[in-house]
Order: structure tokens, then C-alpha cells, then sequence
């Protein structure tokens, strides 16, 4: 399956949301979402195949790509469809040698200088932020802002660029509006278990 960055590109958490991995990606499926990343900080490795697992199996009766965060190892043995890298996680060129030419590889980037550098490894896309304050990492980089995101899409070129960090509908038109070619979602469409499906689906019409 090609991979084409979509307006929102939505990320699982089980602390937020209340739900398994696999009835998240259900919902937000259900709602529009043609790529979900998986966030996993603190499960047990086992654990989290065995819900990695479970979750691709829905993406692929949806039809729908998955991409797991940090870990290459769960990527590889859940056959998912890439994997979304940390400044701190394995490198970008040996994960791409693990993966192959194919598979889906984003970077998380926090300032220019990162951005900068990434445009040199075979990323399939990166993100920055976060753009503005986020209450989803216990100790996140400083806030970036509308003005550093146009600056750092005027060097990225051809690589797609997810903004994240703090990104709400309010702001989200905004956000596209400085370069970003996709916006990361997490609390605002996981804080509503009930709400998950019509909140993506709204949120891609807003932005389409």
C-alpha cells in the first residue's frame, strides 16, 4: 500500500482513552483515519505484541496502515506497516535496513537543527513540536509556535510533515496554514471514548 500523509494523523493511548489499542484503531477507522500510530510508553514487551497484534489485524480488515512507536522489534514481528522513531530510539538508517525499503519510518524532530538533519536520512516523514504546550508527555521540549513551523516546512521540501503538541480544532487550520502537511491527534480525540469516531471524521472534514 502507498503512504500518503492524511490531514490527521491520529496516535493510540490506553491511559486517555480507557481502550485496548485494537478497539481504538476500530474507532478511529470507523471515523476516517487511513494511518493510526501506536503509543506505547510503560506496557510490558509481551503485552504489547499481543495488543499490536490485535490492532493489526483490524488495520488490515480496514484497510488502513499502522505504524508502531519506538519499537522496531514490535514493527518486525507484528509485520506492521513502519515504525515512528524518537531522537533517542534506534537510528533512522538501521531501522530502515531492519524494515526495508518500504516500510513507513517517521522521526520526531524538536527543532531546526533536527529537521535539518533528518532531511538527510531515509525518513519517510517527520514530525515536529511540540507546537504548542502539550499535556501528553511528562517533560516535552519547549513549545515551537506557529512562526518556528513555517520556518522549519520552508526546509523540509518534498517531506511531509506532521506538526504535534497541543493541536485542537481550534488551531488545527492554523497549524496546515504554516506548512504542516498533517496534524497529530491524541487527547482531543481519545478523552471521549464515545466520541472517537465522530470526532476524527469531523476533524478531517474541517481540514480537508
Amino acid at each position: 500500500m502507498p503512504f500518503r500523509l492524511p490531514r490527521v494523523y491520529p496516535l493510540t493511548d490506553v491511559v486517555i482513552s480507557g481502550l485496548s489499542h485494537a478497539e481504538q484503531v476500530k474507532r478511529l477507522a470507523a471515523g476516517g483515519a487511513s494511518i493510526i500510530q501506536l503509543r506505547e510508553k510503560s506496557m510490558a514487551a509481551g503485552d504489547f505484541y499481543d495488543e499490536a497484534k490485535a490492532a493489526v489485524d483490524i488495520a488490515r480488515k480496514a484497510g488502513i496502515q499502522l505504524i508502531i512507536n519506538d519499537r522496531v522489534d514490535i514493527a518486525l514481528a507484528v509485520e506492521a506497516d513502519g515504525v515512528h522513531l524518537g531522537q533517542d530510539d534506534l537510528p533512522v538508517e538501521s531501522a530502515r535496513a531492519l524494515l526495508g525499503p518500504d516500510a513507513i519510518i517517521g522521526l520526531s524532530t524538536h527543532n531546526l537543527q533536527q529537521a535539518e538533519k533528518a532531511r538527510n536520512l531515509p525518513v519517510s516523514y517527520i514530525a515536529v513540536g511540540p507546537i504548542f504546550t502539550t499535556r501528553t508527555k511528562s517533560n516535552p521540549d519547549p513549545e515551537l509556535g506557529l512562526d518556528r513551523l513555517r520556518q522549519i516546512s520552508k526546509v523540509m521540501k518534498s517531506i511531509p510533515l506532521v506538526a504535534i503538541g497541543g493541536i485542537t480544532p481550534q488551531n488545527a487550520t492554523d497549524v496546515i496554514a504554516a506548512g504542516a502537511d498533517s496534524v497529530a491527534q491524541i487527547s482531543f480525540l481519545l478523552s471521549d471514548p464515545a466520541a472517537i469516531t465522530s470526532r476524527i471524521e469531523n476533524l478531517l472534514r474541517q481540514l480537508t
